[in-house]
This record gives C-alpha cells, structure tokens and sequence, in this order.
C-alpha cells in the first residue's frame, strides 16, 4: 500500500458516488492505494454507497459518533490509514485518472513532504456569485480537495485543527503549520481534481457568512501569515456600511434629518458598490441581480457580526 486517500462526507451519496467511480478509474495498481470515506456523524446512506464499491477492503468506511465537522472526519482518516503518503479529496470532487500516479512520482514518504495539485472548477462566462467563489479554489495555494501529505508531515504538524468544525480556514490552518515546520509544500500541476460548482439555493451566500468566525481562529494562530495570504486588510467597506447604516438609524430615531439622509445616502452608495462589485463578472440574468442585491444589504452586517463572534470566543483581536 503506497498511498491512501481519505474524503470527508456527510449524506451526499450522489456526490460520493460520482466520486468513488472516479477513484475507481485510476490507473494505478489496485494493491497501491485505498480509498477510505469518512462520515461526519452516523451516516448509514454514505455507508451503502461504499459497500457499491467494496474491493478487497480497498475502498473502506468509517463514521464518527457524532459530528464535529470536516477537519475531524480527516483526521480520523489519515490516523487510520495504511499508506504512508495521504491524499485529501473532497466528496463533490472528480480526480483525474492519473492523479494518484502523479501525486506518488513526486514524494519520498521516508521524510515530512506536502503536495498540492490542480484544482479545476468548469463553470460559464458569466458565473454566478457563488460559482464564482467556488472558482477561487483554481488559484487557491492549498486546499483539501487536492493535496496530499506523508504521515511524517502530519504527525510533524499535528494534523488538522479540529476547532475548525465547519469547511472553512481548516486547511489553510493545515498549511501554515508546514510552513511553521518548515516542511516543503510541492505545486504538482499535473495532479488534477475537477471541482463541478453544487447547485446551491438563492441567497446562499447569507448562509456562508457564519463560516468568518473561524477567520477569528486562523488569524490568532498566524497573524502574520494570515495577512500576507489571507486578508492583507480589515473588511473597511463593510464597516463604512456599517458605519453608515448606524449613523442613518441614529439620525432616524433621535430626529436629526440631516444626518438621518446623510447616512441613508453613504449607506445607499456604499452597498450599490458592493452590488456593482459583486455582479462586474458575474451573471447578468434578472434573478441573480435580484438574489445581489438582496443579500449585498446583509452581507457586510452578518460577516461583521460572525468574524466579531469568533474574536470573542477566541479570545483574539478582529482579524
């Protein structure tokens, strides 16, 4: 057994599904490489889709006893592993045929080494907002829809932080611990993954927001780090939203016209930008101008409150 890839899930076997088959096509020895899924929390539908694939015990099922999100599931994985070299995929992903093969040509599983391959995300000309963002993995430095680490780099770093209890930052935190280490994290451009965009709900960008209190997390573990990769400055435009809804409000309800209108107007200039910024390279249809609209008015306030609730419970400064 050369290499094991572990794949965090939770009760999305149509997903799974398209992904195993993918794994099943590698042209790699079959004795090479196991495949093991692990459950976010008992997940008997998850469970069924494996069996489809049992092989020799090559494609493997476990589940957590309860949830505790995604980082924890991957954990699980590796440490129950039997290849010395990991290799990270998600459920909603499609590895290329050769992506085992290229990830294994360029480790030396005797030392701590790190990989990232190339993520693929198809998707029109004019995405959506939120195909968009899914977009972002392309050029994204490391993430775990495509990357692999030797067991001596994972037991060098710890592994992922399971505090990361959503799909948000965890692997980020995971490469800045490398770094930390000073363990080599290798581009492999020929390990490809393609990354189709879900189909997601109108406005599910509101939901997305609870997922910055981790930035709270990563930015006290790695200040430094954080604002060279991450977040080079504070979100200023959504504080002069803010700002200025506040300063309306407070002209509304003390009966200051002036300043009423004042921050009426600065707040209405203010989120047409976001609007404007969001749509530049997005979807142009009726509904999606709509849907940016809608959620460009909440956005900045529900992001402000999540990163602020995360400064608290994590006891840091807003990142």
């Amino acid at each position: 057994m050369q290499i094991s890839v572990v794949i965090a899930t939770y009760q999305r076997q149509a997903l799974l599904r398209k992904c195993l088959k993918a794994l099943q096509q590698q042209l790699l020895n079959k004795d090479c490489f196991e495949v093991i899924v692990v459950s976010d929390g008992p997940d008997e539908i998850s469970a069924d889709v494996v069996v489809e694939f049992e092989d020799g015990n090559r494609f493997r099922y476990l589940s957590l006893a309860e949830k505790r999100g995604p980082a924890a599931a991957r954990n699980f994985g590796w440490l129950n592993a039997r290849a010395p070299l990991i290799a990270f995929t998600d459920d909603d992903t499609l590895p290329n045929e050769n992506w085992l093969n290229h990830l294994l040509g360029r480790a030396d599983v005797s030392k701590p080494q790190a990989f990232t391959g190339r993520v693929i995300v198809p998707r029109f000309e004019r995405p959506t907002d939120y195909e968009l963002n899914t977009a972002g993995l392309e050029t994204a430095d490391f993430v775990t829809a495509n990357c692999a680490c030797t067991k001596a780099a994972l037991i060098a770093c710890g592994g992922f932080d399971e505090r990361f209890s959503m799909a948000w930052r965890e692997d980020s935190d995971l490469e800045f611990k490398l770094l930390q280490q000073n363990i080599p994290i290798t581009k492999v451009d020929n390990a490809i993954v393609v990354h189709p965009v879900r189909a997601a709900k109108w406005g599910t960008s509101i939901d997305e927001q609870k997922k910055t209190l981790f930035n709270a997390l990563l930015y006290k573990k790695f200040p430094k780090i954080y604002r060279e990769r991450i977040q080079p400055k504070p979100p200023y435009l959504y504080y002069g939203i803010l700002i200025a809804l506040v300063t309306f409000l407070t002209g509304w309800v003390i009966g200051m016209p002036r300043t009423e209108i004042f921050g009426g107007i600065i707040w209405l200039l203010l989120t047409t930008f976001l609007v404007v910024k969001r749509l530049k390279q997005t979807s142009l249809k009726p509904a999606h101008i709509l849907e940016m609209v809608y959620t460009s008015m909440l956005i900045p306030h529900l992001s402000l409150y999540w990163q602020w609730y995360g400064a608290i419970k994590y006891r840091t400064i807003l990142p």
